[in-house]
């Protein structure tokens, strides 16, 4: 990129400094994108990519105050504005060292007066995105629509009791399944912002989510159509903006797509600070969809458990990027899916350079909890003793059960022969302490 172009002026390339100093913020400390960990190269492991929404439309406004983040890029016309800041965020992408981005159609492009010139800004913009791709060799991590925002979806999109709105929902749909064709994005992400309800009163549960299954049937046609490949991903959260939304969290996901018959064409896309905001601990999510085999990708954040809405925050506690970690390795990794940071500085963080600091922190952070997870799954110390916990399933009543070839009879027959079961210790504590020796 040309030096007058240069946004961040006087921020080289992130380096990896092992041995820097606890002031050194803009350095990574533990990710070193080439160390090979059981076999993958940690960026491997980690496919980190930055988030366009956040990092780069994102002013700082909040209810209750205005903008505080002013940056050089939202200047000019909302075009001109739109490609400063294409270009600003590849040079912000190339500095940092990560391979991908994610963003919302919205995001990209300005909104027209128009569907056709809403898709004409998107081309437009689109076709500069796949000339800095080409250069740098970034890639899409995943493309969203945004059906949430404009006051047509006040309702929601898909779920909308106005067809007329639905279908404009499906035309902005089918034009995003194109942009990632085109961009080559390896995957495609659902977030139904406004898919729920306010209100019972005014509700026909049954019908909208009859709705939202039929307009995902009509993605998985088209996607086939048009021979895209990628990954459809949904993803899940309670409340905000809705109420009740209907995709809470994982099993509801989960549930909603084996009702329909959708589960073979989607994986969940889970972000731990929605799985708070739904009363779980951070990992509930990613373990519960991992178990399902229905793990498809991470919204790397977090949030204040002592607030309750969604803070959008970069992840910076070890243990719950050591948890995250270990479900990843254990079902052999997330591709194509990757750990996509969608957060946000806070309004007060006003530098450029605070953008740097708060990913390298959160790539460092991940960073550890990758090698702790390694470790912890190379000693096999936790393994063992969960395998010893549940080794009455291996053998006589117990495999019967696990092959699910036990009837209650058996069951009958078997506590008749061998009488009241021993109470054994779950030795909970023991676990936590083990854990801990890993952080």
């Amino acid at each position: 990129m040309a030096a007058q172009e240069e946004v961040f002026v006087g921020i080289p390339k992130i380096p990896y400094s092992p041995n820097a100093g606890p002031g050194d913020v803009m350095c990574f400390k533990h990710y070193n994108a080439e160390e090979v960990l059981m076999g993958r190269k940690m960026e491997d492991w980690l496919r980190f990519s930055v988030c366009y929404w956040h990092s780069f439309c994102g002013t700082g406004a909040d209810p209750f105050g205005s903008p505080t983040l002013h940056r050089p890029w939202n200047i000019g016309t909302p075009m001109e504005s739109a490609k400063k800041r294409l270009r600003a965020a590849f040079e912000f992408f190339a500095k940092l060292g990560v391979k991908y981005y994610t963003f919302h159609d919205r995001d990209m492009a300005p909104e027209g007066s128009t569907l056709e010139e809403s898709n004409r800004n998107l081309d437009e913009i689109t076709d500069l995105a796949l000339q800095l791709q080409s250069q740098t060799g970034i890639k899409v991590l995943w493309i969203t629509c945004n059906l949430f925002a404009h006051p047509r979806y006040m309702n929601g999109a898909a779920t909308n009791p106005d067809c007329h709105v639905l279908a404009y929902a499906g035309a902005q749909l089918k034009k995003g399944l194109d942009t990632a064709k085109k961009l080559c994005a390896d995957n495609f992400v659902f977030w139904g912002g406004r898919e729920g309800f306010l209100s019972v009163h005014n509700t026909d549960v049954a019908a909208e989510l009859k709705h939202m299954a039929n307009f995902f049937k009509m993605a998985v046609q088209y996607k086939e159509k048009i021979g895209l490949k990628c990954q459809f991903l949904i993803e899940p959260k309670p409340k905000e903006p809705c109420k009740h939304q209907y995709d809470y969290d994982a099993m509801s996901v989960i549930a909603f797509l084996k009702h329909y018959g959708l589960e073979s064409h989607f994986k969940l896309n889970i972000e731990p600070n929605h799985t708070t905001l739904a009363g779980h601990s951070y990992e509930h999510d990613v373990v519960m969809a991992s178990a399902f085999g229905m793990l498809g990708s991470v919204d790397s954040n977090t949030g204040s458990p002592d607030l309750g809405w969604d803070t959008d925050e970069f992840p910076m506690d070890i243990r719950n990027t050591t948890l995250v970690m270990k479900v990843i390795i254990e079902q052999g990794g997330l591709q194509p899916g990757g750990l996509n940071f969608d957060a946000k500085v806070r309004r007060e963080s006003t530098d450029l350079e605070d953008l740097f600091i708060a990913h390298i922190g959160a790539m460092d952070t991940f960073a550890r909890g990758l090698r702790n997870a390694v470790r912890m799954i190379e000693d096999g110390l936790i393994a063992g003793m969960v395998k010893e916990r549940y080794s009455s399933f291996s053998h006589g009543i117990g495999q019967r059960v696990e092959d699910g070839a036990a009837s209650l009879e058996d069951m009958e027959a078997f506590i008749k022969q061998n009488g009241e079961p021993n109470v054994t210790s779950g030795k909970q504590e023991k676990y936590a302490s083990i854990f801990n020796r890993y952080i």
